[in-house]
């Protein structure tokens, strides 16, 4: 319905259409590349249920739109009587073949692999990476399992993929496989599980990237950049390994603004969102996955050792329901009751609030010395933002 919808709309107002049909997001970023298109349009859920279902753009770069830009388009279409061409000056769509193969392609050739003797899971999420996934690795010569690769239309993301690790935990864990890897709904992200079942998150897999790029010079400026939301066992691994850390606000868009800016090559979020500039313009799961068993294989290590480059300090995220979360920055009780438990933790903990780019709701983490602090520092925090914003 979505896609019939951008359609016609596109088609209306004269421009020509190619529809490259299910693939990943990233995919769609790098198709436009190639394609020299105007702009990419993604209809997806990200790691959210089918029922969020909304519309990514990309420029054609094939990078996602600033808010700046956003605002902009914004403001034009409410300002404007934008109408629709008449009889000749229509546009046109096309079903454009092989899109998915060519993009999954084009990742193998640049990334080759030579993982004979290996067990993986790939938990796909019933979404975009059913078949892409599968295909990038079925040359590797690895033993290769695949978990929810059947989607509907509605189970996209339902009790699977990166945003539900627990299936592919216990999946991994009775199986003997080497290592396991979740990928949410439209294939940007990718979290993976150790030989053990343990998970290992995005900042993990961001500091194994780091390291190995490092070792082979390839770490431009010696620098990742990283979010507000990145483990403090992170920064202080980096730390120990000569390598800077640059931290923005959360969103995938503002890592990618801030390596464009300084020409960074590796960067991405705890939740798995990983870019690697020398092969992605965004946020790219079967390519972070590849980039991962490359490295794996080249350091000639496990997973659960190659992880031991950080040791992550107990950490607490909960989300709280809110009416209105733009009233968060006005709310003058929570920010006194973040005051206090910052106070508290002195030093040896962290506090971060604010509200979520895609729910309404305001998400609360804790970083401390151990879990039940987290807890408690949470609980606080979000009882007093129920009382003043719930």
């Amino acid at each position: 319905m979505l896609e019939a919808g951008l359609v016609a709309g596109i088609t209306s107002g004269g421009g020509r259409v190619e529809i490259a049909d299910v693939m990943p997001t990233p995919g769609l970023a790098a198709l436009v590349v190639k394609r020299g298109a105007d702009a990419g349009v993604v209809v997806s859920a990200s790691h959210n249920p089918f029922a969020d279902n909304g519309i990514k753009f990309f420029n054609d770069r094939g990078l996602k739109l600033s808010d700046e830009a956003e605002a902009e388009i914004e403001e034009h279409i409410l300002k404007h009587d934008l109408g629709s061409k008449a009889g000749a000056g229509f546009g046109a769509a096309e079903q454009l073949e092989g899109a998915l193969e060519a993009y999954v392609w084009d990742l193998v050739r640049r990334i080759p692999l030579d993982l004979s003797g290996m067990r993986i899971a790939l938990d796909c999420a019933n979404g975009a990476m059913h078949r892409a996934a599968p295909l990038g690795l079925e040359e590797s010569g690895a033993e290769v399992t695949v978990l929810n690769a059947d989607p509907d239309g509605v189970n996209i993301n339902d009790g699977c993929g990166s945003t539900h690790i627990g299936a592919l935990q216990e999946h991994v864990r009775s199986g003997a496989y080497d290592l396991g890897l979740a990928f949410d709904g439209d294939g940007d992200r990718v979290l993976a599980v150790d030989r053990a079942g343990e998970f290992v998150d995005g900042d993990f897999i961001i500091a194994i990237l780091a390291k190995h790029l490092k070792a082979k010079r390839l770490l431009r400026h010696e620098t990742v950049v990283t979010t507000v939301m990145t483990n403090l066992g992170f920064h202080i691994a980096m730390a120990r390994e000569g390598i800077e850390v640059v931290t923005t606000k959360v969103g995938d868009r503002y890592v990618i603004a801030e390596m464009l800016k300084h020409d960074y090559v590796l960067g991405g979020e705890q939740s798995g969102h990983i870019i690697n500039r020398d092969v992605s313009t965004t946020g790219d799961g079967l390519a972070t996955t590849l980039l991962l068993l490359q490295a794996l294989r080249e350091m000639d290590m496990t997973l659960d050792q190659a992880a031991k480059v950080m040791t992550r300090l107990p950490q607490k995220l909960v989300n709280v329901p809110v009416r209105d979360k733009d009233a968060l920055d006005a709310a003058r009780p929570v920010w006194d009751a973040i005051a206090a438990e910052e106070e508290r933790l002195s030093g040896h903990g962290r506090v971060l609030v604010r509200p979520s780019g895609t729910e309404p709701c305001v998400r609360v983490m804790a970083e401390a010395g151990t879990h039940v602090e987290c807890d408690e520092v949470c609980q606080r925090i979000a009882a007093v933002i129920d009382e003043h914003l719930g």
